[in-house]
């Protein structure tokens, strides 16, 4: 059982506090994992051109998920920049991991509408599409919460889950990025992640802790 909680799902340990305006749920950081089911597991998407994704296609590389929508007003376009600056700090290591943004928000995120928006990002960023149907059950599988809250003008945003969940290159879960880590956090995170048991410059971090805690090289058992 994982040491730390991840703050992509609700448990009896982990309080949901909504960020007024940000469009995202920010789970605080309780102490222990206790959620009765394994992160992760089958789901049919699609990439921006339209071919099927499933959980085969992360395999063999670690992965760094993120779920979201292109109208979140903050959390979002923050969290992207945050991990394209950490990307592009890695350079070619970067190339060892899958790191993918999973729309929530199918009536508006067309694949056309997601890749202009991914643009101003890392190019190696990729993006997930589907049906709702689709987008609910990968969300559960991956523990993530939202929600479709009105707005006043008819429209619409998403409260969601505000965690970028890493995963090893076998599809288990050995850590997560929390919403509002900087990049130097962030950095020490992917570089562990991408290159486990090394500790190359800036790695050797903890990938569970959100305070910059530093640990082994490598994911946590």
């Amino acid at each position: 059982m994982a040491p730390s909680p991840l703050a992509l799902f609700a448990s009896a340990t982990l309080v949901a506090v909504v960020a007024a305006g940000t469009g995202a749920i920010v789970l605080q950081q309780g102490s222990q994992f206790s959620h009765p089911r394994r992160v992760g597991g089958s789901f049919a998407m699609s990439d921006l051109d339209g071919r099927p994704v499933s959980r085969a296609d992360l395999l063999g590389k670690p992965t760094a998920l993120f779920f979201g929508f292109t109208h979140c007003p903050e959390v979002c376009p923050t969290t992207l920049a945050t991990l394209s600056g950490a990307l592009g700090r890695m350079g070619r290591d970067a190339d060892r991991l899958n790191v993918v943004f999973v729309t929530l928000d199918p009536e508006r995120d067309t694949p056309e509408t997601l890749r202009e928006y991914l643009a101003s990002f890392d190019p190696r960023i990729r993006g997930f599409v589907g049906t709702p149907d689709q987008v609910a059950r990968m969300a559960d599988a991956y523990h993530v919460t939202y929600r479709r809250v009105p707005a006043k003008d008819g429209d619409y945003t998403l409260d969601h889950s505000a965690t970028v969940a890493l995963f090893d290159k076998t599809g288990r879960m050995v850590g997560e990025i929390g919403y509002g880590e900087d990049e130097a956090r962030t950095l020490s995170k992917l570089i562990t992640l991408a290159l486990p048991g090394q500790c190359a410059p800036g790695g050797g971090a903890n990938l569970w802790a959100t305070d910059g805690s530093s640990g082994a090289c490598g994911p946590r058992s």
